[in-house]
């Protein structure tokens, strides 16, 4: 019996058989009988023997380790050189742009799953690839995306029967990668901009192909002479020259650039060269035989025409959906807001509001993050109990408003981004291994955002609402958070501002578990032979059809080195563990009143989160920590005039005090084990019954001086009446002791640091502290924290 094709393989093999025409070299009954046989493992047709042989031996090269052997393989393997494949990269541009531009949660909803929509159903369709969805059944929006495509581009044969689901490679993130037959890689890339554009209207997207030989997939870009070819032993010869360094990096070893360049000829060239040229078109650089993209979507205004409330554009409608509530919709508005009510109610009925626009343009099925989140719940028991406290029904908020009633008026903006994607992606030298890291990443990006939120919160009840036409009224249960959207390694939530930090923590921690595979987690596949109904319900003939899985994490993100956890941590850090896996998350939190327009939070969660990535990197560099996980930033916004400028340099000037020595009234960024520890510090102050007003005296304090700081605090610590103990224990000795461990003291509420982290190269010490940051959580419960057994004991008596 011959072995089963990994599904790349078999793409690849589809490719080789259908040629480098538009119409395919072999019948396309032989290809799909092809295609089947290596799905299952069994006999392919006599006519298609020699593409299975040449795609195995395809698989099992072994990289050449001189010029000549690179030669021999171009006359021993003539198929892999002579043939070519088609490799299409594109995807969505300026999505945040997109997303926020309007300023109502339920715009900014639908814009976010209008772009999920098309990168996870209508690109995967092109493909002939449909979701994996347990309540809905794509058959219908499935034949219109695959008719869409062949009326648009159309040839000699249906584009749509060249293409076939093990052609991607990946499709998340907002981006695509797939291979396609060598004469459609322009029209693939055109139908991916235009399918952009044509259902969002102003969405930026971009996407470019590229045809390389077979044997470019596994040896990187050749020379059509193969004899010019720059290979190991003229790069052996001259890796320092300062050309060579310039395009293949420096190094100090030989060793050491050589098998840099082994790494770099392979796959992932192919893919540098078409992110080169995906940036190039994005800047609007032409591109041969193909339309320009100079000139983006736009809309065209005019001074007497009725304009929207958001980027100003021709307003097409008119919508009253209160009382005396006029609002005008552009075309690109509408169809945000559409998309967001499907998305939030789950309803597939059109809309009065949307009748009355006179509009054909139909979003199809929608599947709502709290959708997925839901799914999540129901196949993983333990996640399910903590997050349910109670049967009743549950609903989604419909407004920052709605999420403020159950928030005491604030809310917190997480915005997390993973850390070394692009140097583990340098290190990928197959297509095979590029798909199972997008899924990996994927996987664990996804499943760490459910589980902190089931971890950490539960449906609340939400009090104050006095619009009779809401659908969530007074003493309703909602889902008190909202995902904006998680793609790739790209996570952007709206979350009660007390649960905040615990979710950015579990979900930095929880990342790294699950690509090291030690959390399990159940995911729910329907059998494709068996299409779900019609609706959101499922029937009991559906649920039979359902199979339970762990989800598997495939590749080897486990790491060896071993980090300075003094340096790494301010807290405790000898009971802190390394961080074990390759790759992490950082996160910007940004807690703020909810009335803070949407777009000003981004921004400023958007710079929480350089700032922590840029903390990440300092302490990632081994001649200082060789630090490998996760970093939170974050930042306590009670008013919208709070900050001028920026957060940086907020901090710079009002929070950097020289007073004798250098005094930093803060220390954020955090790593995840000094967040924990921070929040450990809060609980034990709450618990000590900290008086406010002694609190904030000692805030004041700060700024004039360390020891008038050190002075005032001891006065007012030795006077509480309970909690002493834990405070001085998750306080004073787990953040303030000197550098020097001989010293038995400490310096509360202050840190010493030498610089060494900030300026390696000069560093200039300085004192730091957490009670600023303290104080400005205090107001937020933070139940979930657990302090040690003799803290509680000594809280408790």
């Amino acid at each position: 019996m011959a072995e089963k094709f990994h599904p790349i393989l078999i793409g690849v093999a589809w490719c080789l058989g259908w040629g480098e025409g538009k119409k395919p070299k072999h019948s396309l009954d032989i290809l799909r009988q092809m295609r089947q046989a290596l799905s299952d493992g069994t006999e392919v047709p006599q006519e298609v023997t020699y593409i299975v042989d040449a795609v195995r031996e395809l698989d099992n090269l072994k990289f050449p380790q001189t010029l000549n052997e690179l030669k021999q393989l171009t006359e021993e393997h003539s198929i892999l050189w002579d043939s070519k494949i088609g490799l299409v990269y594109g995807g969505a541009t300026k999505i945040k742009q997109y997303v926020f531009e309007e300023s109502k949660l339920p715009d900014i909803r639908g814009a976010s799953g209008l772009l999920d929509r098309i990168n996870l159903v209508d690109l995967p369709a092109f493909f002939g690839k449909k979701p994996s969805s347990n309540p809905y059944n794509y058959n219908a929006q499935f034949a219109t995306i695959r008719q869409w495509l062949n009326n648009n581009f159309s040839n000699a044969q249906n584009i749509s029967d060249a293409l076939i689901p093990e052609l991607i490679i990946y499709s998340t993130g907002g981006n695509i990668l797939a291979y396609c037959p060598a004469a459609f890689v322009d029209d693939i890339a055109n139908a991916i901009e235009k399918r952009y554009t044509e259902e969002t209207v102003t969405a930026n997207s971009c996407a470019v192909g590229e045809t390389f030989r077979l044997l470019e997939t596994r040896c990187g870009i050749l020379r059509d002479n193969i004899d010019e070819t720059f290979w190991v032993e003229k790069y052996r010869q001259n890796y320092k020259n300062p050309l060579v360094e310039a395009k293949f990096g420096r190094y100090d070893s030989e060793q050491a650039a050589v098998e840099d360049f082994k790494k770099r000829k392979s796959f992932n060239e192919l893919t540098t060269k078409l992110a080169i040229r995906f940036n190039q078109r994005r800047s609007g650089n032409d591109t041969p035989n193909r339309l320009s993209r100079c000139y983006p979507p736009m809309c065209e205004t005019h001074p007497y025409l009725r304009r929207d409330e958001g980027e100003k554009r021709s307003a097409i409608t008119q919508v009253t959906q209160r009382p005396r509530e006029v609002t005008y919709f552009s075309e690109s508005a509408v169809r945000k807001r559409r998309v967001g009510d499907r998305a939030k109610t789950g309803e597939s009925e059109t809309p009065k509001w949307y009748k009355e626009t006179g509009l054909e343009w139909e979003p199809g099925i929608v599947e709502g993050w709290i959708d997925k989140f839901e799914d999540f719940l129901k196949h993983n028991s333990e996640q399910k109990r903590k997050y349910y406290k109670t049967g009743e029904e549950v609903k989604i908020p419909q407004s920052l408003t709605h999420l403020s009633k159950v928030s005491n008026g604030y809310v917190a903006y997480i915005y997390a981004d993973g850390n070394n994607m692009g140097r583990f992606i340098q290190n990928i030298a197959t297509a095979q291994a590029y798909q199972e890291f997008s899924e990996d990443v994927e996987n664990a990006t996804k499943y760490s955002v459910y589980q902190a939120l089931a971890n950490h919160l539960h449906p609340r009840i939400i009090k104050g609402i006095d619009d009779p036409t809401s659908r969530v009224q007074d003493g309703d249960l909602i889902h008190p958070f909202e995902i904006i959207t998680i793609g790739g390694d790209d996570i952007i939530l709206i979350v009660p501002a007390d649960k905040a930090l615990e979710i950015a923590k579990t979900i930095g921690e929880q990342f790294e578990n699950i690509l090291l595979g030690e959390v399990k987690i159940k995911e729910c596949k329907p059998h494709t032979r068996f299409p779900f109904p019609e609706g959101r319900a499922q029937s009991t003939q559906s649920e039979k059809d359902l199979r339970k899985s762990d989800v598997k994490i495939k590749g080897n993100y486990q790491s060896n080195e071993i980090a300075d956890l003094k340096k790494c941590h301010r807290y405790d850090w000898q009971s802190a563990k390394q961080s074990r896996c390759q790759l992490s998350m950082s996160t910007g939190v940004l807690i703020t009143a909810y009335n803070t327009p949407i777009y000003y939070a981004e921004k400023l969660a958007t710079q929480l989160l350089k700032s922590a990535k840029s903390r990440a990197k300092k302490l990632e560099n081994k001649k200082v920590a060789g630090y490998q996980g996760g970093t939170v930033d974050f930042f306590v916004m009670k008013s919208v005039t709070m900050i001028s400028s920026n957060i940086e340099e907020f901090r710079k000037q009002t929070l950097v005090k020289k007073v004798g020595a250098t005094l930093k009234l803060y220390a954020a960024p955090y790593t995840l084990h000094e967040l924990d520890g921070l929040l450990k510090s809060i609980y034990a102050l709450k618990e000590a019954k900290f008086p406010k007003s002694q609190l904030y005296q000692i805030r004041s304090f700060l700024e004039q001086g360390k020891h008038t700081a050190i002075l005032n605090y001891r006065y007012f610590r030795v006077r509480l009446k309970q909690g002493s103990m834990a405070l001085k224990q998750e306080f004073e000795e787990a953040w303030c002791k000197p550098k020097d461990e001989k010293n038995g003291g400490n310096l509360a509420p202050w840190m010493y640091d030498f610089g060494e982290i900030d300026n390696p190269e000069s560093p200039e010490p300085f004192y730091e502290t957490i009670w600023r940051e303290m104080v400005d959580l205090y107001d937020f419960e933070l139940s979930d924290v657990e302090l040690p057994q003799a803290a509680l004991e000594e809280v408790n008596s």
